[in-house]
C-alpha cells in the first residue's frame, strides 16, 4: 500500500483537500483508505447510543456492523497509544494510505496553507513535508507549491511521489493479436514478444486472508506493518549489558541485577552502567543493554558474572529492522505466494492479501470425431485426450480450469458454446478447431469477430497457432495433435496465461545436460523434443519424433529445445533441457 499525508494547522484546509483527493482517486478506480489523527478529548459517538452503553460497561473492543459497512471502536485505557504503523495494519490492503495529521510520523506529506489562520509554515521544520498547498504565493520556500484548490495537480504529485500506477485495464484491444502486414513465418522469439507486449491482465482484485494466499498473484506492493525484528532483542541465551561501561580488566566481572528479559515477558527497567542481566533468546534487550555474551561463555558465582574480555560492541544483538523494515515493500504486485512468502507477511504484520482473482481457464473441444475416453470401441472416432490434459496443466498452474465440455460440428451449438465460455472464462482454450480450413466451423466464427489471426510459427510441433477474441474474452487455438498441443501450452500459453493473470512474464527456465542422441536439424524452426534425463545425467530423446506417439509425452520428464539455426548435435554435446517440473507439468 502507497501511504501519502496531508498536515497542517487547525483550519488550513486539510479535510477538505483530503476529501477532494479521495473523490479523484476513488473516481481513477483506485481504492482509498484514510487515516485521521483527532485530539485526546473527541470522542467518536454520542452518549447514549447502543455501542457507547457497552463502551461505559466496560467493552475493550465494540463493533457495530451494518449491511453497509462495519465502525470498530477499540478503548485504548491504559495502553500506549498506537504507533501509526500498528494502525495501518488494521487495514485492508488497498492502493493508497490518505494520512491526515500525523505531522510527526516519517511518511511524506504536503501541508495544506491558508494565510488566513495566521500559523507559519510547518515545513520548513518538517523534513517529511515534500510540498506545500496554499491559497497564497509562497516564492520564497524551496518545494514544489501548489493551488490549494488544484486538486488534480496535487494528485499528480502524490501518484508521482509514491510511484502509485493506475489499475490495470481488463481486456484486451480487439486487433491486440494481429502481426504486422507481409509476416508468413513468424521466429518462436517473436512470437513470445508479440504476445508479451499486446497482453495485460483480465482479471479482477479481491482480498483475502494471507494464510490462504499460496498459489494467489499479489494485485499490489505489499507493505511491511512493522519492523521485523520489531525491537532490538537477543540472538542467544546469556547475559545483557552495556559495552561501554565494561571494566578494563581480564577476566570482566559485572554484578547481576534482579530478574530477566525472555521473549515475550520483557525486562521493564533499566540495567545500570556496569551491570548486567540474565536474557534468553529472542527477548527484547532492555534499556541500558547493547551487548550479550552467550552462557556458554560466562562463570556466574552468586549475583557476579565473569567472563573473558575481547567480547565486540553489538555481540549477539539483533538490531529492530535489521531484516525488513517498517514501510518498506516486503513484496511486489505480480508475485506469486508461497508459503516462504505466507510466513514473511505474516511476520511483518500483514494478515490481509490483496490478489488478483483466479485466471478461470475454459477448454472446449469440437468436433465430430471426437469422443469421451473409453464411450465407444468405433475405431473412427478419437478418443478426447487434450481436453482433459489441458484442465489438468491449467490447474497446475494455479488457475480455475473451467471444462467447457464438446461440441460437435454445429455452427449454432459452437456459439452459444462461446457465448457460455465467454461468461464462465477469463481465457478460452480450443484444440484443433481453429484452424484455417473451409469447413472449420470455429474458425468461421471467430473470423466474424474481425480479430481472428492465425500464426504460422516457425516451430515443430505446432506450427499452427491460432488467437482471436469472443466478447472480448481471449481465444487461444493450439494444434489438435495432443503432441503439438502441450508444446505449444508450455511455450506460449504458460507465459501469456501468467501475465493474463496479473502475474510476470514466465520464460522457459532451463538446464544445460549433455546429449545422449544424435540429431541432425535443418535450419527455419526451433525444434522440440520430448526427452529425459538418465541417470547418468545425460539428455535422452525418445525413440520417433512422430507426432502422433502420445506415449512419448508420458515417457518424457522434459523437452529439448533446439534453436532456429541448423545444428548437428552428437552424443556428449551440450543441449538446452526444459524439465517439466519448472513448466509447471506435474
Amino acid at each position: 500500500m502507497k501511504i501519502f499525508g496531508v498536515t497542517g494547522w487547525k483550519n488550513s484546509g486539510k479535510t477538505g483537500l483530503m476529501e477532494r483527493l479521495v473523490a479523484h482517486f476513488a473516481a481513477q478506480g483506485l481504492r482509498v483508505s484514510t487515516l485521521k489523527h483527532t485530539h485526546h478529548g473527541v470522542d467518536l459517538e454520542r452518549p447514549g447510543t447502543d455501542t457507547h452503553r457497552h463502551r461505559q460497561a466496560g467493552a475493550q473492543e465494540v463493533v457495530l456492523a451494518s449491511s453497509a459497512r462495519v465502525s470498530i471502536l477499540h478503548e485504548l485505557r491504559d495502553d500506549p497509544k498506537p504507533r501509526l504503523a500498528d494502525l495501518i495494519a488494521r487495514l485492508a490492503p488497498c492502493d493508497l494510505v490518505l494520512v491526515e495529521g500525523f505531522k510527526g510520523a516519517s511518511h511524506p506529506k504536503i501541508e495544506a496553507h491558508r494565510a488566513a489562520t495566521g500559523e507559519a509554515l510547518l515545513a520548513p521544520d518538517h523534513d517529511t513535508i515534500c510540498a506545500v498547498a496554499s491559497d497564497t504565493p509562497l516564492p520564497d520556500l524551496d518545494l514544489p507549491v501548489f493551488d490549494l484548490d488544484d486538486t488534480s495537480a496535487i494528485a499528480s504529485f502524490i501518484a508521482e511521489a509514491t510511484g502509485l500506477a493506475p489499475r490495470p485495464r481488463i481486456g484486451l484491444k480487439n486487433d491486440c493479436f494481429a502481426l504486422p502486414p507481409g509476416v508468413n513465418w513468424t521466429p518462436v522469439d517473436q512470437a513470445l514478444a508479440t504476445l508479451k507486449e499486446r497482453i495485460a491482465p483480465v482479471v479482477g482484485v479481491e482480498t483475502i486472508p494471507v494464510a490462504e494466499a499460496r498459489g494467489r498473484i499479489l494485485a499490489t506492493d505489499h507493505v511491511a506493518a512493522r519492523s521485523n525484528p520489531p525491537g532490538a532483542n537477543s540472538a542467544v541465551d546469556g547475559y545483557g549489558f552495556a559495552f561501554a561501561g565494561l571494566p578494563d580488566s581480564d577476566p570482566v566481572q559485572l554484578p547481576l541485577v534482579d530478574g530477566r528479559a525472555a521473549a515475550g515477558a520483557p525486562y521493564k527497567g533499566n540495567v545500570p552502567m556496569g551491570h548486567a542481566i540474565r536474557i534468553l533468546t529472542g527477548a527484547l534487550l532492555p534499556d541500558g543493554v547493547d551487548t550479550v555474551v552467550m552462557q556458554e561463555d560466562v562463570q556466574r558465582e552468586g549475583a557476579t558474572l565473569a567472563f573473558s574480555a575481547g567480547v565486540k560492541p553489538g555481540a549477539n544483538a539483533r538490531a529492530a529492522g535489521e531484516d525488513v523494515k517498517a514501510g518498506t515493500t516486503a513484496l511486489k504486485a505480480g508475485h506469486t505466494m508461497r508459503p516462504p512468502d505466507i510466513a514473511l507477511l505474516s511476520a511483518l504484520g500483514v494478515g490481509i492479501a490483496k490478489v488478483h482473482a483466479r485466471l478461470r481457464v475454459g477448454v472446449l473441444s469440437t468436433g465430430d470425431e471426437l469422443a469421451e475416453p473409453g464411450s465407444t470401441l468405433d475405431v473412427a472416432r478419437t478418443f478426447d485426450a487434450n481436453r482433459p490434459m489441458l484442465l489438468s496443466l491449467a490447474e497446475g498452474w494455479g488457475y480455475k480450469p473451467v471444462d467447457l465440455g464438446h461440441v460437435a460440428d454445429d455452427r449454432s451449438a459452437l456459439r452459444a458454446a462461446l457465448d457460455d465460455a465467454a461468461d464462465r472464462a477469463d481465457v478460452i482454450v480450443t484444440s484443433g478447431g481453429a484452424s484455417a480450413g473451409d469447413e472449420d466451423h470455429v474458425s468461421a466464427l471467430l473470423g466474424e469477430t474481425g480479430s481472428l489471426h492465425h500464426w504460422r510459427v516457425a516451430i515443430k510441433p505446432g506450427r499452427p497457432l491460432a488467437l482471436a477474441q469472443w466478447s472480448g474474452v481471449p481465444v487461444f487455438g493450439l494444434p489438435g495433435n495432443p503432441v503439438a498441443a502441450l508444446v505449444t501450452a508450455l511455450i506460449f500459453a504458460r507465459p501469456a496465461f501468467s501475465q493474463l493473470a496479473g502475474g510476470a512474464w514466465l520464460d522457459a527456465p532451463s538446464i544445460l545436460r549433455p546429449a545422449a542422441f544424435a540429431k541432425r536439424k535443418k535450419a527455419g524452426r526451433r525444434e522440440y523434443l520430448r526427452a529425459r534425463i538418465t541417470k547418468d545425467g545425460e539428455v535422452e530423446a525418445f525413440r520417433s519424433e512422430g507426432s502422433g506417439l502420445v506415449s512419448g509425452l508420458s515417457w518424457a520428464t522434459g523437452l529439448v529445445e533446439l534453436g532456429d539455426e541448423a545444428c548437428d548435435v552428437a552424443p556428449g554435446d551440450l543441449v538446452r533441457f526444459l524439465p517439466y517440473d519448472a513448466l509447471g507439468v506435474r
